[in-house]
C-alpha cells in the first residue's frame, strides 16, 4: 500500500497559478499516476496522467493550462495549473494506477 499527501491547493483569483504536488511513501518510478478531481455530481473525472515513461495525457479543459509532471527521485507528481478559471473551482486527487491509491484531496478555489 503507499500513501499520496497532496499539497498546494488554495485560494486564487481567476487568471492566477497554482502548483499541486502528490508526495508519495514509497518509490513510483514504475508507476503510472493521475490527477483526478472532483465534479458537480460528485463524480471524480480525469484531469492528467503520466505514465511511468512520461507520456502524459489531459482532458480537453485543462488542455494548454495544465502540466503533469514527475520527480521519481522525490517520489512526487506535480500538477501545474496556470490560466486558472472559476470552473476549476473543486478537490484535487492524487491516484495511482500501479497501487490502485488516492490521496487525500486539496481543494482549489478560484474566485474573484
Amino acid at each position: 500500500q503507499v500513501q499520496l499527501v497532496e499539497s498546494g491547493g488554495g485560494l486564487v483569483q481567476p487568471g492566477e497559478s497554482l502548483r499541486l504536488s502528490c508526495a508519495a511513501s514509497v518509490s513510483i518510478f514504475n508507476s503510472s499516476m493521475a490527477w483526478y478531481r472532483q465534479t458537480p455530481a460528485n463524480e471524480r473525472e480525469v484531469v492528467a496522467t503520466i505514465l511511468s515513461s512520461g507520456t502524459t495525457n489531459y482532458a480537453d479543459s485543462v488542455k494548454g493550462r495544465f502540466t503533469i509532471s514527475r520527480d521519481n527521485a522525490k517520489n512526487t507528481v506535480y500538477l501545474q495549473m496556470n490560466r486558472l478559471k472559476p470552473e476549476d473551482t473543486t478537490v484535487y486527487y492524487c491516484y495511482s494506477f500501479t497501487f490502485g491509491s488516492w490521496g487525500q484531496g486539496t481543494q482549489v478555489t478560484v474566485s474573484s
